[in-house]
């Protein structure tokens, strides 16, 4: 709530009365309503702008003549976890890039430690420089087929509801629960009927779909197709155009976006790593991107911005003009959209400002519960008897497997991985403590030609999975990582080539982004050294073990067909 003082002063500082806390002197501001550029000062008085299209003095005055002024970015949805660094190290990586508010579900870290992840998230986020919000997690764990580290059920999530950085109920993953009417999916959309439902349905359509949103769901980033998009729209859903790491749909999707539906299309990177965004940037990149496929600027600024905000229900910002929330992105260029500075909250982005952050302590450090394992833990028998296997066919830019079926050899130990036709093992090992389960496959499309490549981030319930050549270099890798109590890891003819440590809740790491970023190339630089073709191999296997996408997935519990939703077996 504002004070009246303020109020007050932010009133008489647009009247031009007293001088402004801040102004932006001789900017060009993009309208990103009607496209409109208009050289003005843009006064700022506290958190808000109070003045523009006209002059202005104030305590504080930056010259930006050749700049151009846009609103603030808003990623939104996205997993923090999934940048592999702490929200603090999140909000200094990613706030320089323009995104000055971010919309994310806890969900990775609730999967291993429940409330206690919320928890941390929430009280992060009341001490960021960065607008977070957080949308509850909706389906810990994401289905019953595999073994997470907690389960949320409705009681777990209301006392966090009132809470001021809580939007509403995160991605509804579990879109067969929703159109058969599960008990317990039905408590928790009915519990937040009145706040935001943010959808996940990945290749839904016809009746189902309708059944989905006559939930009250409002929006989805699964989108992957022009088609799948349109009719989404079509029905009233918002679209999440998602860029990441290893989800990239903005190509595909790009042709859906008019002066007719920019108003309902937003941009979101749902999993983006520090080595990408140092790389390739963040919003900032989808922004660029898009702009040089020919769209308008300020429908893509509009996307970015004042679209994202309405569909979340952020009515405090998207804009800039007299009144809103002073999120401004200084441009040096704004159809490459080579950001400048920053302005969050009216404040200017610094180094010095990151400072005056209290940091909290980590949590969850003693996550990983898994026991070392020997080699022969990775023998495979044939199913039935046969040497004929299904395996997963994972291709670039999708987290969407499919599904094939080979012959393959067998042996006193097992059967054997066919290296000539890119086939490799895949086990998804238990470490929550909780069974020990060992899931077994082959998977193909890594290129992988010796080693392996193990991950304790294994969308979404967090087990260990490994990919490999050979049984010895598997355990190798996964015994490291439990040594690590979480992370990546590359091995080779029983050597350890490269790691990343990751031990708060097996998911982030406490170093500093630009370290992260560093150990990141090296790993990925290794993997592809051992044959590894993909180009971000470390989420691709992080997302082999997501059994709410379609079509083929391993979990702990074995090898999952996401479109019958059952055991292949």
């Amino acid at each position: 709530m504002t004070d009246q003082k303020s109020l007050a002063q932010a009133i008489q500082s647009g009247r031009g009365r007293i001088p402004a806390d801040l102004v932006l002197k001789n900017v060009q501001m993009l309208d990103v309503i009607t496209g409109d550029i208009t050289t003005t000062d843009i006064a700022i008085s506290g958190e808000r702008i109070v003045g523009t299209h006209a002059s202005y003095g104030g305590k504080k005055e930056i010259e930006c003549t050749g700049k151009w002024a846009v609103p603030g970015f808003i990623d939104t949805h996205l997993h923090i976890e999934s940048s592999l660094v702490t929200p603090f190290e999140f909000d200094r990586c990613v706030l320089p890039h323009g995104v000055t508010t971010a919309i994310c579900d806890p969900h990775e870290i609730a999967n291993v430690l429940g409330t206690q992840g919320i928890e941390y998230f929430l009280e992060c986020a009341g001490r960021t420089i960065m607008d977070i919000r957080i949308n509850l997690s909706s389906c810990v764990p994401a289905t019953g087929f595999e073994t997470s580290g907690a389960r949320l059920e409705l009681d777990d999530l209301l006392p966090f509801a009132s809470h001021e950085k809580v939007i509403g109920l995160a991605e509804m993953m579990n879109f067969p629960g929703v159109i058969n009417t599960d008990p317990d999916i039905i408590a928790k959309l009915a519990a937040f009927h009145d706040r935001h439902l943010d959808g996940h349905a990945p290749l839904l359509s016809g009746r189902d779909l309708n059944a989905y949103l006559a939930a009250g769901i409002r929006t989805d980033h699964e989108a992957t197709s022009e088609k799948e998009a349109r009719e989404k729209l079509s029905k009233g859903m918002a679209i999440l155009i998602r860029e990441g790491s290893v989800s990239k749909d903005l190509d595909a999707l790009a042709p859906v976006i008019s002066p007719d539906t920019a108003s309902y299309l937003a941009l979101c990177t749902d999993d983006r790593n520090p080595l990408d965004i140092a790389e390739e940037g963040h919003v900032d990149a989808l922004i660029r991107r898009l702009i040089a496929r020919g769209i308008a600027p300020h429908l893509v600024y509009r996307m970015a911005s004042l679209s994202a905000a309405r569909i979340f229900g952020l009515k405090d910002r998207g804009l800039l003009g007299p009144g809103w929330r002073a999120d401004i992105v200084l441009l040096d260029d704004l159809e490459q959209c080579q950001v400048s500075s920053v302005i969050c909250g009216g404040k200017i982005v610094t180094d010095g400002l990151f400072a005056t952050r209290k940091i909290i302590d980590p949590v969850g450090l003693d996550s990983m519960k898994a026991k070392p394992l020997a080699p022969s833990a990775f023998e495979m028998k044939p199913l039935h008897g046969k040497n004929q296997m299904p395996v997963i066919r994972v291709r670039p830019g999708l987290i969407i497997t499919f599904r094939e079926d080979a012959t393959l050899a067998v042996t006193k130990n097992g059967v054997q991985p066919d290296l000539n036709k890119d086939i490799i093992k895949v086990a998804v090992i238990e470490r929550h403590g909780i069974n020990g389960n060992i899931g077994h496959g082959f998977v193909t499309g890594f290129g992988l030609k010796s080693g392996a490549i193990a991950s304790s981030v294994g969308h979404d319930s967090h087990n260990i999975t490994v990919i490999g050549a050979n049984d010895t270099d598997m355990a190798l890798a996964v015994n490291r990582l439990i040594e690590l109590k979480g992370g990546f890891c590359v091995t080779n003819d029983g050597k350890i080539l490269s790691e990343l440590a990751l031990p708060i809740a097996g998911l982030m790491s406490p170093l500093p982004f630009e370290e992260v970023s560093g150990k990141l190339e090296h790993l990925r630089k290794t993997a592809h050294s051992i044959g590894c073709t993909l180009p971000e191999p470390f989420l691709q296997v992080a997302f082999l073990a997501l059994p709410v996408i379609p079509h083929l997935k391993m979990t702990d519990r074995g090898l999952f067909d996401v479109d019958r939703f059952e055991f292949v077996g």
